[in-house]
């Protein structure tokens, strides 16, 4: 989620830190908003498959995503899980920068799974059905995979303090706040090496279990300068190791293209523990993460405290709620009309204008290919959008109940509930009345829960995935979102029932939506 900063002239709120947090999504009309929160009826349409909802079910979500987590620290590893998973299950890849061949071309148009790739940070995983035109549009879940983190800079190299071996770092999404204060950061990414052959390959690099960094506190006993606010260039400089290097380097490190950017302390231990030489490394792309383990917290273990829940969380529930799904077609897609995808973006937090990210057209792009390889006009693409509809999926910030003056009353979410649908007015975020009745209905008939949320009017909104994917595609777009605590931190909690309530919501709008959609006059 990015959050737009706010000051508040409720004298209920102390102070602008307390709430700059509270996300910033409306709700209109009142009796929509009851519906929602009551579970929108009684289920008036059989389904075909019965959801899990057993305890083992949420349980194991739950213990799936705590691993993903500790496994999967920064974007590049994330979208490598996501991609491996997807091959697991029977997806099949379509590179973006090469022609498709006839076999894939007749595979997709006798329909199946297939997923792509742009820059090892985004991607795209859909399923369709050899039935399907331009008419049935496409039902898509899109999401974001960066997390708030702290960038190497290209040269991060630093001037040695008194004996102190520190580390150059940018903030990414204004990262560098206290709450980085007293963390035990790790190290990864994603470096580039050049092979024997002259080509340059990708490989991905972590720490983790073991942190490099810290960025210490200066401590209370120093008075009123600890406690101003630090400054991020100078105040706020990782700790990475003390003393001086003894061992020289030797001729071979001199011959790195890294060698005097980056410590040399830093580049053996890259190479280290990539496995590779250090004259072979290129380039490198790192940024430092937390490094404590996700786990369950609270009496009853009822809660998930983890680091990056935002927006790993969704984005998580997404891809496999689109593997779920297709397993329920057995491998025979020839007879299904539909189309249905996952769009996992880059760059949210900054806000999304990259070729990774939302305004990146990555979906579009996909369509076109299908499109394409279907023998129909590019023209069709609008046509596909106009009958189309996005879940706009980002998390949502759960009622804090040391702050509930912060919150409208009765339009916050509460945790291991269900799914959180956000409107605002004003146009941060893109849901409509038809968005709430589609989505409503889809619920119903599956007798899920939905929540909802509405800023109160001393508040302005923050803004998400939706309003990009509504303006490059023209379809209509819902913005909902799993509900978290303490958005924004280095570790933040949500409901350990939230990853499969997102599964199975995300499941069912997969199924549901278009026969939704038919019976409203869009």
């Amino acid at each position: 989620m990015n959050k737009d900063q706010l000051c508040s002239t409720d004298d209920e709120l102390t102070t602008d830190d307390e709430f700059e947090y509270i996300e910033t999504e409306q709700l209109g009309d009142t009796s929509q908003i009851s519906q929602l929160q009551n579970g929108l009826g009684d289920n008036t349409k059989e389904s075909n498959y019965q959801l899990d909802e057993s305890a083992e079910f949420f349980e194991k979500y739950a213990d799936k995503y705590l691993e993903f987590t500790d496994n999967n620290p920064t974007t590049f590893h994330v979208i490598d899980y996501f991609r491996t998973i997807l091959e697991e299950h029977g997806f099949r890849y379509i590179a973006e920068d090469t022609p498709i061949g006839d076999e894939i071309s007749k595979q997709v148009n006798e329909g199946g799974l297939f997923y792509t790739v742009r820059s090892n940070l985004s991607i795209v995983g859909f399923v369709i059905g050899g039935e399907w035109d331009a008419t049935r549009g496409i039902g898509v879940i899109g999401s974001h995979v960066d997390s708030l983190s702290i960038k190497l800079k290209p040269i991060s190299k630093h001037k040695r303090i008194n004996g102190y071996n520190m580390l150059g770092v940018a903030g990414y999404s204004s990262t560098l706040t206290d709450l980085c204060l007293d963390r035990d950061f790790g190290i990864g990414g994603t470096i580039l090496v050049r092979k024997a052959d002259g080509t340059i390959t990708r490989k991905l690099v972590k720490s983790s279990p073991h942190p490099i960094a810290k960025i210490p506190k200066l401590a209370e006993h120093f008075g009123e300068v600890a406690d101003k606010k630090y400054n991020q260039e100078t105040q706020m400089v990782p700790i990475v190791g003390f003393g001086e290097n003894k061992e020289e380097p030797s001729e071979t490190e001199k011959a790195s293209p890294l060698y005097e950017k980056h410590p040399l302390e830093l580049l053996r231990y890259i190479s280290k523990i990539s496995e590779t030489p250090l004259d072979q490394i290129v380039e490198l792309e790192l940024e430092l993460f937390d490094v404590q383990n996700a786990t369950r917290g609270g009496l009853s273990r009822e809660f998930i405290f983890a680091p990056r829940i935002d927006d790993r969380l969704c984005s998580f529930s997404a891809i496999y709620s689109l593997i779920e799904f297709g397993k329920t077609f057995n491998e025979n897609f020839k007879e299904y009309d539909g189309f249905n995808a996952v769009l996992l973006v880059d760059n949210e937090e900054i806000g999304s204008g990259t070729r990774t990210g939302a305004k990146g057209k990555f979906l579009n792009a996909v369509l076109d290919r299908v499109i394409s390889i279907r023998g129909k006009k590019s023209s069709d693409a609008n046509l596909v959008f106009a009958n189309s509809v996005i879940l706009s999926a980002d998390v949502t910030h759960a009622l804090n109940p040391n702050f509930k003056q912060a919150y409208l009353k009765d339009h916050f979410p509460v945790p291991n509930k269900g799914l959180t649908i956000k409107i605002d007015p004003n146009g941060h975020v893109m849901t409509d009345t038809i968005g709430l009745a589609l989505l409503g209905d889809v619920a119903r008939k599956e007798n899920q829960q939905l929540q909802t949320f509405h800023i109160r009017n001393d508040g302005r909104s923050g803004s998400t995935i939706g309003p990009a994917l509504a303006c490059d595609t023209g379809a209509r777009v819902i913005d909902v979102g799993l509900p978290q605590l303490s958005m924004h931190s280095i570790r933040a909690m949500c409901g350990f029932k939230e990853v499969g309530l997102g599964v199975n919501i995300f499941k069912s709008f997969f199924k549901h939506w278009r026969n939704s959609y038919n019976e409203i006059d869009y």
